[in-house]
């Protein structure tokens, strides 16, 4: 399975969404789980795991991780070649390194990552920005160009941020 997760803010409190789907190339969901929490830290300026780690944990308790099960999150598994790591790598950490971590980001990170991959979708000029840890990074790369969806962002992705 394939669990993509998401955390959104409000005034006083975290909305995290995890999409499972079976399949890179599936166009449907087999289960959508979802929780609010309240914000246990401000943004913080390069350091988004803080506000964003403990949303995604918590929401993790309802899931029942299986072996070979994939976890994809908004942001970067890794930051740069010096083992800097995003939102995704303190995942790997707390997940005691047994699920692959993808990070796919909409936005650039400026430093040198020699694991970070562009990946073009659809007809955008504007790439999404792809990390992992635990898996093969290149192997990844191809699944997520052919996730299902014409767009930049493929559609249980996208599906991810609109569910309320």
């Amino acid at each position: 399975m394939i669990y993509a997760f998401d955390t959104y803010y409000y005034d006083n409190y975290a909305q995290t969404i995890c999409i499972a789907f079976e399949d890179w190339s599936s166009e449907k969901e087999i289960k959508i789980f979802s929780e609010k929490t309240p914000v246990l830290s401000d943004y913080e300026s390069g350091s988004f795991y803080k506000r964003e780690l403990p949303c995604i944990l918590s929401l993790l308790k309802k899931i029942d991780l299986k072996e070979g099960d994939i976890i994809i999150v908004d942001g970067y598994v890794t930051l740069d070649d010096t083992g800097k790591k995003g939102l995704g790598g303190y995942l790997f950490e707390a997940l005691n390194k047994q699920y692959p971590i993808i990070g796919i980001a909409k936005n650039e990170f400026k430093s040198k990552d020699s694991q970070r991959r562009n990946i073009y979708r659809g007809k955008s000029k504007s790439p999404l920005f792809l990390t992992a840890r635990g898996i093969n990074v290149d192997e990844i790369k191809t699944r997520v160009e052919q996730m299902h969806g014409s767009f930049r962002i493929p559609t249980l992705l996208k599906k991810a941020r609109s569910v309320d």
